[in-house]
């Protein structure tokens, strides 16, 4: 959080110590004692030079670590000081720290003005860490309005000045990925990445490391490379939970996504209750926070946390989603609002809304995002006349030797083979039926049919209460409670024997202990693990049939009733 034209000529040494305890700071983070030592020395100096300086520094401070009010008056003062002296770098530093002040979503109009004005004072200066900063802030503004031709000029103007200064360079490849990743370019990222972390060798910023991670981890989400998302998903979680950082879960959350880890999103996501949500700080992470966590809902089908995150988003309708000084493109505002306009039931915004998001990823080039946002469609495209709602395809067959295939809309992810998947291809070609768990571990049932003699109130109770002790048994198999299990399995050998006596059929209960509970405990693991394997490598599928597959005695696929499901079998 360097200030920008500071030299150790004109300052007296309690404002220098202050300004490079400044530098220390990691944006985002607590700041501790920066603000009282700046806020010490700024009140202690009279001269208009020092006070500009001290004050644009502490504005930034309070800005990034989340206090708006408190930023604000020292940003009012710095620029009211540095335009006493009538010395333009001072201006432009002021000038920065206003514009960090007004980051907020409601603020637009403020920053675009601020940013031009920024752009004036510094057109005729030769100093590069301030017409740095000026292009910096004129980029994320044009991020912000979708304006292609200002992107491209100011990140030009970004790579010239690189050729100066290694803090400029740093930030023109860390900038050139987000416009690469934006327009689909993943096969840049690893010189950029390099360029960046060279550049940081002698830059020496307290946050350069950070932002070398997200350039890493949004290039290997754009790209697909889950390992790497993952690793890195980890690292940011655990410096979100460490430092606090809010904004921050909502990054790894979408890190998470992009490894594949929809559940580790989830649990992340899932943190922004209403309260959190009702508290947030209209600052610059409150779009991205907003933007981030509601595309984690969507693919979790989290329709509780859509329906909280979607009117917060709404009333942004249109706009661009940028990350803290143009690190990161994070789309457009119509493209999970139309997802969830869809979701919640409301097609014609939906497709009001989709048209809007695609009509802008096309005219800015924005290829990852407009193909991202087709294929959503494409899952989603069809659906039935009577609920208008979307027409989920899945696939579970069998595909090359010693493998399955598994996917969901369309897509599909070769598997190795497991047992238990010829077991789940059984259930789900008969939904809403039970089979023997003998049968599918290959044995034969040697019980007969209850027979139209028996009480129909008597045997639904009946019914009901096996299904709970199947469940029960489950339950105690995963808790290793074997004596549980053992009272559970006689329970259910009486139950049966009553079953039998009630309806004729001699008094003969079916027996259990023997190859019918070796079948169910047989089976039981091996559908089990074959929906852990799925999990691995499409979450939505393994989520689907770890909720809707039943094991016990009796194995069943329970679809949902309300829900139309295509399986490719």
């Amino acid at each position: 959080m360097e200030p920008v034209g500071t030299t150790a000529a004109d300052l007296p040494d309690p404002a220098l110590q202050a300004l490079r305890l400044a530098e220390t700071y990691v944006f985002g983070t607590e700041p501790g004692k920066i603000p009282a030592v700046l806020h010490e020395a700024f009140e202690a100096s009279t001269d208009d030079r020092v006070r500009a300086r001290l004050g644009a520094t502490l504005a930034r401070c309070w800005a990034y670590a989340g206090a708006h009010a408190r930023a604000v008056p020292f940003a009012d003062a710095a620029l009211a000081h540095a335009t006493a002296t009538g010395d333009d770098v001072l201006v432009a530093d002021a000038l920065d720290a206003a514009l960090a002040t007004h980051w907020g979503p409601d603020e637009l109009s403020v920053r675009t003005d601020l940013a031009r004005r920024l752009d004036d004072v510094t057109a005729h200066l030769t100093d590069v860490d301030v017409r740095t900063q000026a292009h910096l802030w004129t980029l994320t503004v044009a991020l912000e309005v979708l304006d292609l031709p200002a992107m491209n000029r100011q990140m030009r103007a970004l790579e010239l000045l690189g050729e100066e200064s290694s803090r400029a360079m740093f930030f023109a490849a860390s900038r050139r990925l987000t416009l690469d990743l934006l327009r689909g370019r993943t096969d840049t990222a690893a010189e950029l990445v390099a360029v960046a972390g060279r550049a940081l060798e002698t830059a020496h910023l307290a946050d350069g490391p950070l932002v070398v991670s997200s350039m890493r981890a949004y290039a290997a989400v754009h790209s697909g490379d889950r390992a790497t998302a993952a690793e890195l998903a980890q690292l940011a979680e655990d410096f979100a939970v460490a430092e606090g950082v809010r904004e921050l879960y909502a990054e790894a959350a979408w890190m998470w996504l992009g490894a594949g880890e929809v559940e580790r999103a989830i649990s992340l996501a899932a943190t922004f209750d209403a309260g959190v949500l009702a508290a947030l700080p209209r600052d610059f992470s409150y779009l991205p926070t907003l933007q981030l966590v509601l595309d984690v809902a969507l693919h979790a089908a989290d329709t509780d946390l859509v329906a909280r995150v979607a009117p917060l988003l709404a009333p942004y309708a249109g706009r661009a989603v940028v990350a803290s000084g143009a690190l990161m493109f994070h789309g457009v505002t119509d493209d999970p609002l139309s997802r969830a306009a869809g979701l919640l039931g409301d097609h014609e915004t939906a497709t009001r809304l989709r048209a809007d998001a695609l009509a802008a990823y096309t005219r800015i080039g924005a290829t990852w995002w407009r193909q991202r946002l087709e294929r959503w469609v494409t899952g989603e495209h069809a659906v039935t006349e009577d609920s208008q709602a979307a027409d989920s395809r899945m696939t579970l067959r069998p595909g090359p030797p010693g493998t399955w295939l598994v996917g969901h809309a369309g897509t599909t992810t070769a598997v190795p083979a497991r047992k238990g998947m010829a077991h789940l291809h059984a259930l789900l070609s008969r939904p809403g039926s039970g089979v023997d768990a003998v049968v599918l571990a290959g044995g034969q049932v040697a019980e007969g049919d209850l027979g139209p003699r028996a009480d129909t109130v008597a045997l639904d109770a009946y019914r009901r209460r096996l299904r709970e002790l199947d469940d029960a048994l489950d339950a105690a198999d995963l808790n290793g409670d074997a004596t549980a299990a053992e009272s559970l399995v006689a329970e259910r050998a009486a139950l049966l024997a009553e079953v039998s006596a009630a309806t004729g059929l001699g008094g003969r209960a079916r027996h259990v202990g023997g190859s019918a509970e070796r079948a169910r405990v047989t089976v039981r693991k091996a559908i089990a693990a074959a929906i852990e394997t799925i999990k691995a490598a499409d979450p939505v599928v393994g989520r689907h049939l770890a909720t809707h597959v039943r094991t016990g005695f009796t194995c069943s696929y329970e679809p949902d009733a309300d829900r139309s499901l295509t399986w490719e079998l």
